[in-house]
């Protein structure tokens, strides 16, 4: 796997590396030795897949926080999104700061996402299956989040809004 950080510490992006062959190819995508070399929190505790059955569909902005603050490790396995992560960290020199970044099937490509950051995505085509390995359970007393099109952010969604949840129209506006 090839470690690429983003601007925002600790978030990287990782490429597989695939050893091909006339069949295909084979590739490790997760190897907890790899992760804590590059100083990241290798626990999995949950495996979830967020199916987006129409192009524009929005799922975010969530974080969870203490004590059940989590990880997430995000790769579209069918489909494309555009995924956007917050840095959240009150401390961190990118405090409020988004980074955003293209997933899809093709490329095979995920996202770690460190603790105290907000997470959302928009699917780019019908029929897009995203997979989340997560640091920490659900919580849904510790969950948390913020309007897709909050003013404080003002995230670039590249298309309309096909559909969202009512919980995510109604997360209240960000505070700094």
């Amino acid at each position: 796997m090839i470690f690429t950080e983003t601007p925002l510490k600790g978030a990287f992006v990782i490429d597989l590396e695939p050893h091909r062959d006339a069949r295909g190819f084979f590739a490790r995508s997760y190897c907890r030795r790899q992760f804590e070399a590059h100083g990241l929190n290798p626990a999995i505790a949950q495996c979830n897949f967020s199916f987006n059955q129409t192009r524009g569909t929005v799922r975010g902005m969530h974080f969870q926080k203490a004590p059940a603050r989590e990880t997430k490790l995000v790769r579209c396995v069918r489909g494309g999104i555009h995924d956007v992560i917050i840095d959240l960290r009150p401390e961190s020199p990118t405090y409020c700061q988004p980074f955003t970044i293209k997933l899809n099937a093709e490329t095979y490509r995920a996202l770690f996402i460190p603790e105290l950051f907000a997470h959302g995505f928009q699917s780019l085509l019908d029929d897009t299956l995203v997979e989340y390995q997560m640091g920490d359970y659900y919580a849904p007393e510790n969950g948390s989040g913020f309007r897709h099109d909050d003013p404080a952010f003002a995230i670039q969604w590249p298309l309309a809004v096909s559909s969202i949840s009512e919980q995510d129209m109604t997360w209240p506006e960000f505070i700094r």
